[in-house]
């Protein structure tokens, strides 16, 4: 595994992500996916041909507005628990995790000669539900929980440990310990409510705050996911030097709460080209952020526009 240090993505470069994986197989593919988790397509043909078109075009966006792209492997619902309500061993859950990365390699190794750096992130979630928390774990929990989901990505060759959809602090300083005890680059991914904290009720900022001090600053980087921009805003304090440490967005295309997007029986896929705007205000407030990507309702769409309206000032800087 790189060293924090040496993950290309910190270079002042724009790096795409994925869009909403789950939603665009649901909504778009047509995929049933019980307890919202894409790991089991990972065993079947059709399933795993789906999964590589959709990565595909993801990467091609990358190639065309000359950005970088990191590409979370299908693996955000592939722990302990989730695997068992899916009827997966602990066995079985190791194999299907080693077998997204090595799908992600694949798809790497078809597009060499694009230009576009990818990077392979090993992708976790939290144990419980990301929009709607009903139990927390002690950081110590959390960590004996998380580490053999967080071994079984890194040993396959994952290039970093991204957790999406975090809900408090004690969980993401238990996933920022037990992948630097294996030695691997980890990212921690924050959501927060429409009023800008966490779903926990703590501030962003003293989230991020908290997990530094726990961690020796462990995280390689902080991001938010699983949030419309227009919610983020009232999280960004100016002068805070905490937002120094967030350098990552990947926001729904609604502006629905998650209660709201728990209960919507049709998609909401919000308008790319706004949403694209949204991110190009955010890198005047957020002077570290440069890896924008997407979350539920977000496809193809969202994220060219998000290239299309920030690429030109990476490009003007450089």
């Amino acid at each position: 595994m790189p060293a924090p240090a040496s993950l290309p993505q910190l270079a002042p470069r724009l790096f795409l992500t994925d869009g909403g994986l789950e939603t665009t197989l649901i909504f778009h593919g047509g995929f049933e996916l019980p307890d919202f988790a894409a790991f089991p397509l990972i065993e079947t043909e059709v399933g795993r041909a789906a999964l590589e078109q959709y990565y595909r075009s993801y990467i091609e966006i990358a190639e065309r507005h000359a950005t970088g792209i990191v590409l979370e492997t299908p693996t955000w619902r592939a722990s302990a628990d989730w695997g068992d309500r899916l009827g997966y061993s602990p066995e079985a859950l190791r194999a299907v995790n080693a077998a997204a990365v090595e799908l992600l390699q694949r798809v790497r190794a078809a597009h060499a000669a694009g230009g576009a750096p990818i990077v392979i992130s090993g992708n976790l979630g939290p144990r419980g539900d990301g929009y709607a928390p009903t139990s927390a774990m002690s950081a110590t929990e959390a960590e004996q929980y998380h580490r053999e989901q967080i071994e079984s990505l890194v040993d396959a060759g994952a290039e970093l440990i991204t957790a999406l959809t975090i809900t408090n602090v004690d969980e993401a300083i238990g996933i920022v310990r037990a992948a630097v005890s294996v030695g691997a680059a980890v990212v921690i991914s924050f959501t927060v409510e429409v009023d800008g904290h966490l779903p926990s009720g703590q501030r962003l900022v003293d989230a991020i705050a908290e997990l530094d001090a726990a961690t020796a600053a462990g995280a390689a980087y902080v991001m938010v996911n699983c949030a419309h921009p227009s919610h983020l805003m009232p999280a960004l304090e100016e002068g805070s030097p905490t937002l120094a440490r967030l350098r990552g967005v990947r926001a729904n295309a609604s502006t629905l709460s998650h209660a709201e997007l728990d209960e919507a029986d049709e998609l909401d896929a919000g308008d790319p080209a706004d949403l694209g705007q949204r991110y190009r205000e955010l890198t005047a407030l957020l002077p570290a952020l440069t890896i924008m990507g997407g979350c539920c309702g977000t496809d193809d769409r969202h994220i060219d526009a998000i290239a299309a309206a920030c690429a030109p000032l990476f490009a003007a800087r450089e």
